[in-house]
């Protein structure tokens, strides 16, 4: 089959098509035919050696997939890695049948980036109805799906984006306000007047600078879900600093969810986003699909930050 293997880490050119041995499901997985891969940020951070945890070379990229079942069921899957491919092997627990009224195109980022922004928003963030929420790279893969979502349940959401076409893109999803996210100068007080005071909640995955000024926008018993450090800086944020408004700072990895009752966490996750795209109040935003082959054209796409919605690979080409 063919494949995106790396052989050592670097920038996107070390993304290559090669011809390698399926894979062998173990007796508590199934081998699935894929059509699509999602390209995520995460994939950026394996490729660069910076990810959360380290991968061993050669290795095939890529974590969530559209593919099909030996039966020919369609079906979204998460994977640790080996998703960069015409065939990878998934657990069991980790992969949910599509339904008939979503497509591919629509899918392909459930699995993922659908399933971060629910868990971020609902079980770390424990956002209501009314509160006000931050919500960083809101015209992205997470941030685009977190923003409806945050919104079809009568949260305030503070979308940012760092052009024009991108903060009405927000607006169009439903962020009641946006903020410029370009620059970092006065990014709390520019968030604070865009929420009308401080927020309750914010999503946080750039880091630095960035970071703390999210941590400023918070009200006293704010709550912050930090999900990534894009900037590749990472800062710390003192323990004064959480305690004078009493601020709850929570980390986020989906893969900890993996294990949870038996997969039960995601199961349900999974079938409200299925519902979402179903009955219309959930779109995914296609930011362009690239024939596998071109997955280093892929990988450039998502850092020039050029991309909005969900970048995918489309293994048939």
């Amino acid at each position: 089959m063919r494949a995106i293997t790396m052989h050592e880490f670097g920038g996107p050119e070390v993304l290559t098509v090669k011809e390698v041995p399926d894979p062998e499901p173990r007796r508590t997985e199934v081998l699935l035919e894929v059509t699509r891969a999602g390209v995520n940020y995460a994939d950026i951070h394996v490729r660069s050696n910076t990810y959360l945890a380290p991968v061993k070379l050669p290795y095939i990229p890529g974590n969530e997939v559209v593919g099909t079942t030996p039966e020919g069921k369609r079906v979204i899957a998460l994977t640790q890695g080996g998703g960069y491919a015409e065939k990878v092997a998934v657990r069991r627990s980790l992969h949910w049948e599509i339904p008939d009224n979503v497509s591919d195109q629509e899918a392909v980022p459930l699995a993922l980036q659908g399933n971060t922004a629910w868990h971020l928003l609902f079980t770390v963030g424990r956002i209501s109805e009314g509160e006000k929420i931050v919500i960083p790279a809101a015209a992205g893969g997470v941030g685009s799906l977190a923003v409806q979502l945050a919104a079809r349940i009568g949260a305030t959401v503070i979308a940012l984006a760092s052009t024009e076409e991108k903060r009405q893109l927000a607006l169009d999803l439903g962020a009641s306000a946006v903020v410029d996210s370009s620059s970092e100068v006065d990014l709390a007080e520019r968030i604070r007047d865009a929420a009308g005071g401080p927020v309750h909640a914010a999503l946080e995955m750039v880091g630095g600078s960035t970071l703390h000024q999210t941590v400023a926008a918070l009200a006293p018993r704010g709550r912050l879900a930090v999900y990534g450090f894009a900037s590749g800086e990472l800062t710390n944020v003192a323990v004064h600093t959480l305690l004078q408004n009493s601020i709850t700072m929570a980390g986020f990895w989906l893969p900890h969810l993996y294990a949870a009752d038996r997969g039960t966490l995601l199961a349900r996750s999974t079938k409200g986003l299925f519902a979402a795209v179903s009955n219309g109040s959930l779109k995914v935003i296609d930011g362009g699909t690239y024939p596998l082959a071109d997955a280093a054209k892929a990988h450039r796409s998502l850092t020039s930050r050029s991309a909005t919605g969900k970048v995918s690979l489309d293994t048939s080409k």
